[in-house]
């Protein structure tokens, strides 16, 4: 298992492979991913990474680099609303790309063995029984259906329940809240399926939210984005990182036009607790989690803070 040495984690080789073909006839086109794992070890855990609008699975490498040295397979598919596929608002897919991108994460799950096939040496050495989603904003919100989180209607009933099972743990990075009278004028013509309900994500998640995250979908202030974590029911844990904003500090990618709050100690903060929690999260002989977040745990951190229910 990698350990920290003053501060830093002994880090693993790494294999990166994409894109990873993944057939999906009912799509409109095939699924293609990123699979980055360590070159060494066996049962590893399985992390899905839903990115953000507009971005793929070549981004977020600060994250993704970092859990695949620790000891993680990380598989990022690329959404339909990626810039690389140019899908317009008039593509009949459009209206519903927020489901196919849950079918996305979804469909990973549904043939880790391609995934396996499709990088040397990595055959046979996923735990199939340690799987966690992740995300970022939009890809936030993707991930959290996986952890039971449900869309409600116009009529504000809670749709339909896209939890999986084979999902043990989560981290929602950025994630946005409730819908109706929290929204912006905009969000609530653009993106009616902004409407989340929390009641049901049973599973247990990381929430990570900027105290300086103040976003044009929403008239509530930053603490929009902690509506994840006080509106679920526990086990949950919420990091409020200071001075943050969207990027978190860089999250997807050093010196990239999104990063307003560039801040590599930020993002190191954030690499270090979401390996140290989903280590914890999804073995509970694990203490990496208690020991690594008790600085932000106790008040003694400058970056931010943890508190837990």
């Amino acid at each position: 298992m990698p350990h920290f040495h003053g501060g830093a984690v002994a880090a693993d080789p790494v294999v990166s492979v994409s894109p990873v073909v993944l057939p999906a006839p009912d799509r409109g086109e095939d699924l293609r991913v990123r699979v980055s794992a360590p070159v060494t070890g066996d049962a590893l855990p399985v992390v899905v990474f839903s990115h953000g609008f507009g971005w793929s699975m070549d981004g977020y490498a600060p994250l993704v680099d970092f859990w695949a040295a620790c000891g993680f397979a990380v598989v990022q598919p690329t959404h339909l609303d990626s810039r690389t596929l140019n899908i317009t608002p008039d593509d009949p897919r459009h209206p519903e790309i927020w489901r196919h991108r849950v079918a996305d994460l979804r469909r990973v799950l549904d043939r880790l063995d391609l995934v396996e096939a499709a990088v040397p040496g990595l055959g046979g050495r996923l735990d199939r029984s340690r799987i966690a989603v992740a995300g970022h904003s939009w890809g936030g919100q993707s991930a959290s259906m996986l952890l039971g989180a449900r869309v409600l209607g116009a009529d504000g009933v809670p749709g339909e329940d896209m939890s999986d099972p084979r999902v043990r743990a989560g981290v929602l990075l950025a994630t946005t809240g409730t819908g109706g009278a929290d929204l912006s004028p905009f969000a609530a013509e653009h993106f009616p399926f902004m409407s989340p309900s929390f009641a049901g994500m049973t599973t247990p998640a990381l929430v990570v939210a900027g105290d300086r995250d103040q976003s044009a979908l929403s008239v509530r202030g930053p603490d929009w984005f902690t509506d994840p974590y006080h509106l679920s029911p526990g086990p949950k844990s919420l990091l409020t990182l200071f001075g943050a904003e969207h990027s978190l500090g860089g999250v997807a990618g050093y010196a990239v036009a999104e990063t307003t709050d560039e801040s590599p100690e930020r993002v190191a903060l954030v690499q270090r607790l979401s390996w140290a929690y989903l280590r914890s999260a999804l073995d509970p002989t694990d203490t990496s989690w208690p020991e690594t977040s008790a600085g932000p745990r106790n008040g003694t951190d400058p970056l931010g803070r943890v508190e837990s229910k």
